[in-house]
């Protein structure tokens, strides 16, 4: 049986001081009923994702959002997996179409992040108070600590980083939803105040507020919702292994211990019957710069230690042959967290319809993959083809 998605939409990342983040989650899920052509009462089954009732008082769960667009008795789960949130809640999605449980799904998600770092309660993620004591809580200096070991591992020179923010924010410009849509150049990047090095502030992610929400349905119904049918063709997550450098575990193993995302993306491609060589256009989890630099490695881009090269033959840009973050990623869109991982399906799913205007793919790409990744260690990916 194959899953499609039927319909898309998208709240722009930002700041939306009038709005909640339930409200931005409904009218998401509103477009993207809209897209598909479909009103609340033809969905039999929907999926939800938002870390803000664990991060601050007040936020509200998804399911809350029925009392907003319908009362229909209609299964509702609420998902909170990190910044793997969006990803978790598509792969149960599809898992409850293809068991045959249902025919038509939703899946949304949406946060409403304050300004400044992500700085959760250590005993909320089952860690000791000394974690926060230490400032280690403040997840800048997690990925600071976790690039400046990968670069001096593979010989790689810091200013990979200013280049690839840079590409980002490029990409942004271009984006009309994006929140960041000035271009930076390298040496503005650079010259950006330090926050955890080598990462200056403008090779970081802001927390955002916003919502992205997906439709998806049995492959055999999709004719009626669109006629631009793309295909959910795999999802896989996968936690974090002992040993591993994770967010919250910042320990080096004696053995190497895989990364989630390997295990997630190779999961992925196998399940969808393709590799990386057959992606056009590539979605990747940039917290910030370093983590896109090793999410390439992770998800078999590239070898490890190689992401110069590539990157200095224009393959990660829009017009090149593997095309990262065309929307401009989070450095361009900021992170709601509960959001982001759906963010990314809007944009793949805009490409593969030949819709994403000037940053356009150009040479009419047919596959598209999406990876994201966030704490205590938790990645999940997604393969889509037309």
């Amino acid at each position: 049986m194959d899953v499609v998605v039927a319909g898309v939409g998208l709240v722009p990342f930002g700041r939306h001081p009038a709005l909640t983040g339930l409200d931005m989650g409904v009218s998401a899920a509103r477009l993207a009923l809209r897209d598909a052509g479909m009103s609340w009462d033809d969905l039999d089954f929907a999926v939800g994702g938002t870390v803000g009732p664990a991060l601050q008082q007040g936020g509200a769960t998804a399911d809350t959002m029925v009392g907003r667009v319908g009362l229909t008795g209609i299964p509702f789960v609420n998902i909170m997996n990190g910044c793997a949130t969006g990803g978790s809640a598509l792969a149960l999605a599809r898992d409850a179409i293809l068991s045959g449980s249902h025919d038509i799904a939703l899946v949304v998600g949406f946060d409403k992040h304050p300004r400044g770092a992500f700085d959760p309660d250590p005993e909320l993620m089952g860690i000791g108070r000394w974690y926060g004591e230490t400032g280690m809580m403040l997840t800048t200096q997690f990925f600071g600590m976790k690039i400046a070991q990968y670069l001096h591992t593979h010989g790689l020179d810091a200013s990979i980083l200013a280049r690839c923010a840079a590409k980002n924010y490029r990409n942004g410009a271009l984006n009309p939803s994006a929140w960041r849509r000035k271009p930076l150049t390298e040496a503005q990047i650079e010259a950006s105040p330090m926050l955890n090095a080598p990462l200056t502030q403008y090779m970081l992610c802001s927390p955002a507020e916003g919502a992205a929400a997906v439709v998806l349905c049995r492959g055999d119904l999709a004719s009626r919702y669109t006629d631009t049918p793309v295909y959910l063709r795999a999802v896989s997550f996968r936690t974090r292994r002992f040993g591993g450098f994770e967010v919250m575990s910042p320990w080096l193993p004696l053995d190497d211990a895989p990364a989630p995302t390997v295990a997630a993306a190779q999961d992925c491609f196998d399940a969808a019957g393709l590799g990386p060589a057959d992606v056009d256009v590539v979605q990747l989890q940039d917290t910030d710069a370093g983590s896109e630099l090793i999410h390439l490695a992770e998800c078999g881009f590239c070898a490890d230690g190689e992401q110069e090269k590539l990157i200095a033959t224009g393959a990660t840009e829009i017009g090149g042959t593997v095309p990262v973050n065309t929307d401009g990623g989070l450095l361009a869109n900021g992170e709601p967290v509960g959001a982001s991982g759906l963010r990314q399906v809007h944009e793949i799913v805009q490409q593969l319809r030949g819709r994403a205007g000037d940053r356009q793919v150009p040479g009419d790409p047919r596959v598209g993959f999406t990876q994201v990744y966030g704490t205590p260690g938790v990645s999940a990916c997604a393969v889509l083809s037309r």
